[in-house]
Formats: structure tokens, C-alpha cells, sequence
């Protein structure tokens, strides 16, 4: 008898988990800086995936504008590393622009706990309001991407329009410090990559509770069909306006650790391009498989940092060209494909078993 047929699958799954979870861990030991660091932003874009996968994958939701999120967590964490690094002076682009007083509301971003809440909040609170109207209104399908993709084009503008108090195209940037240690140590770096592995632990584990919940099931029932489930008595906008947020606000933490890892936030990260890389991590790991987009993040965050470095002119059509092949030959990612083979190994050991088996034979009326 296989060792795969004594335990039962969730407990190779929790075993799976807790080895990927100890190797995560253990990566400041047999990792370099550069490694480390570009691991640490992979693990950023898988919480941005995990949000993605919850709203699209769960709930049939495509948004084409979650760089925004993404980046408003990341410019609120910003704007308190650079009154940090700053001390009692203005912050140089104002200072360049003329301004002799801290705008009000960079006040409160003083406090690393405030900047920290904004950075979840704000974004969970722009999703709110944009899936109110959309929702409320039965806003759906190509109309809703359309929408995001006009908040990706108006937030942008207003960043880079508003130079005094964004720092314009050239963003935020020329921070070095977090409660008084230095970001670029190489304490500080392995404390802020393990925060991050926790935070996409946690991340995980929340996203998993939700679908396996009641709350995920209605979100399954109105992914595959929401007028049936508006006829059972439930309200779609509900669900749909709360995995919008909750997606919103995976984003905009992922977006705050993505800052202390890169230390630079600029409007380019918020734009239409990114949004879209965004999703191909969720369309190549397999959309709906939790686990799935964490490994799509993975693999495709160092797929892009090894093809934009050796093909700087050519990596944006390899991006391309991967994600056509998924999408006709792989529909269901690299999950999807895994499991499709496991099934077809299975259902061919259990044949094989069939043959082998003398009673099973001769109780078919095999000879």
C-alpha cells in the first residue's frame, strides 16, 4: 500500500504548508541580500494576489485597478518614513515647490501606528464607495474593469498633478530609518522580511477562512450565478462590495511592506501596467486555488526580475506570451494543471490495481 493512501490529504496538505511555511522562514539563512529581498517583494505580490484571487477567482470579479490600492498603502507608509527620515524639516520635493508649512494632512502620518491603519483602510474604503455605486447599480462584467481602469487613470493623474504634496512622478523616496533603526541593516532587513512572511501567513489563513465559510460559498453561488442567488434571498452587492474592500485592503498592505523592501513608491507603480501583472500572477498560479496565487506571485515576480535583467527590450512579450499560453492551453494555471495530471496518474494506478487484483478481476467477469 502507498504511503499517499495511509494519510488523508489534509494532512498532506498541512504537512505541504508547513514545510513551505518553515522554508520561508529559514530563508535569511541561505539566502544573500539580493535574494532575500527579491523573495521579500515576491511574498508582497503574493498578499496583492491573495486579494485578487479572493475577488475574481471566488467571486467572479475581474479588476484591472488594483495598483491603485496597492499604491495608496504604499504612499502612506511612505509619507511616515519620510517625516521620519526628514526629523523637524520639511520633506525636500516641498521644500523644492516652495510650501513653508506640513500640509494638515500629513500631520497625523507622523505616528507609525496611523500610517499604518491608513495604509489598509484608506484603500478598503475607496473600494467600499466604488463598490457601492457599481454594485448598488448592478454595474458588472467588462463595465466594472472599465471603471477601474478609470480610477487607475485618475488617481495617477492627481498624484503626478500634485507635486507639492506627492512628490509627483518621482514619488517618495530617501528614506532610511523605522523606529530609529536603519532600514538598509541587515537586522532591519530580516526583521521586515519576516514581518512580511508573517503577514502573508495571516493573509492566507484569513482569505482561506472566508471561502471556506458560509460568506465563500454565497460568493461561489454568485460567481456561477447571481440571479439565482438574488432569488434564494440573498443581496449580491452585500458580498460583492465586502470582498472588494477586503481584496483593497490585501492590497494596501502589501503595498506599505512592498515600501520598506524597495524604499521608493512612485505613480508608475500605480498604473495600468502593473494592475495587469497583477492579475497574470492570479491567471497563471490558477485563479480560485488560494495557493495557487501565491505560487503564480512567486514565480512570475521572479520570472520577470530574471527576463528584465538578461532581456530588458524583450521580457514585456514574454510576460505576454506566457499569459496567452496559460490562458488556452492552462485555463485552470499551474494548480489546474497539477491537478489535472494527478488525476489522470490516479485514475490510471487504480486501473492498474484493477488489472492486478485477481477478486477485483473476477468480480468484473474479467478472466
Amino acid at each position: 500500500m502507498q504511503l499517499s493512501n495511509l494519510l488523508p490529504r489534509r494532512i498532506w496538505l498541512l504537512l505541504g504548508y508547513a514545510v513551505a511555511a518553515a522554508a520561508l522562514f529559514s530563508a535569511p539563512l541561505y539566502l544573500g541580500d539580493f535574494r532575500l529581498n527579491l523573495l521579500a517583494k515576491c511574498l508582497a505580490f503574493a498578499i496583492v494576489a491573495l486579494g485578487l484571487d479572493l475577488l475574481w477567482g471566488y467571486t467572479g470579479i475581474l479588476s484591472l485597478g488594483h495598483g491603485v490600492f496597492f499604491g495608496l498603502g504604499a504612499y502612506a507608509m511612505a509619507m511616515h518614513l519620510k517625516l521620519v527620515a526628514g526629523g523637524s524639516r520639511l520633506p525636500d520635493f516641498m521644500d523644492w515647490m516652495g510650501l513653508t508649512k506640513l500640509p494638515w494632512f500629513w500631520e497625523p502620518f507622523k505616528s507609525f501606528a496611523f500610517a499604518a491603519l491608513m495604509g489598509i483602510v484608506i484603500p478598503a474604503g475607496l473600494a467600499l464607495l466604488l463598490g457601492f455605486f457599481t454594485f448598488r447599480n448592478r454595474i458588472r462584467g467588462v463595465y466594472f474593469t472599465i471603471l477601474t481602469q478609470a480610477l487607475v487613470i485618475i488617481t495617477v493623474t492627481l498624484f503626478v498633478g500634485q507635486q507639492a504634496y506627492t512628490g509627483g512622478t518621482n514619488g517618495l523616496t530617501g528614506y532610511t530609518k523605522l523606529f530609529g533603526y536603519g532600514l538598509k541593516t541587515d537586522t532591519a532587513k530580516t526583521m521586515v522580511y519576516l514581518a512580511t512572511v508573517v503577514a502573508l501567513i495571516v493573509a492566507f489563513l484569513v482569505c482561506r477562512f472566508l471561502v471556506k465559510s458560509r460568506f465563500g460559498k454565497v460568493l461561489r453561488a454568485i460567481r456561477d450565478g447571481e440571479n439565482r442567488t438574488r432569488f434564494l434571498g440573498y443581496d449580491p452587492s452585500r458580498y460583492q462590495m465586502t470582498a472588494f474592500a477586503v481584496s483593497a485592503a490585501l492590497a494596501g498592505l502589501a503595498g506599505m511592506l512592498f515600501v520598506l523592501h524597495v524604499g521608493i513608491i512612485s505613480p508608475t507603480m500605480m498604473a495600468i501596467v502593473p494592475s495587469i501583472e497583477m492579475v497574470l500572477l492570479v491567471a497563471i498560479g490558477g485563479r480560485g486555488t488560494l495557493i495557487g496565487a501565491v505560487i503564480g506571485a512567486i514565480i512570475m515576480t521572479q520570472a520577470k526580475s530574471e527576463l528584465s535583467a538578461s532581456y530588458p527590450d524583450f521580457w514585456l512579450f514574454f510576460l505576454g506570451a506566457s499569459f496567452i499560453v496559460v490562458t488556452v492551453f492552462m485555463p485552470g494555471g499551474i494548480v489546474g494543471l497539477a491537478r489535472l495530471l494527478n488525476q489522470k496518474l490516479t485514475r490510471r494506478r487504480n486501473a492498474d490495481e484493477v488489472n492486478l487484483n485477481p477478486v477485483v478481476r473476477e468480480s468484473n467477469g474479467v478472466v
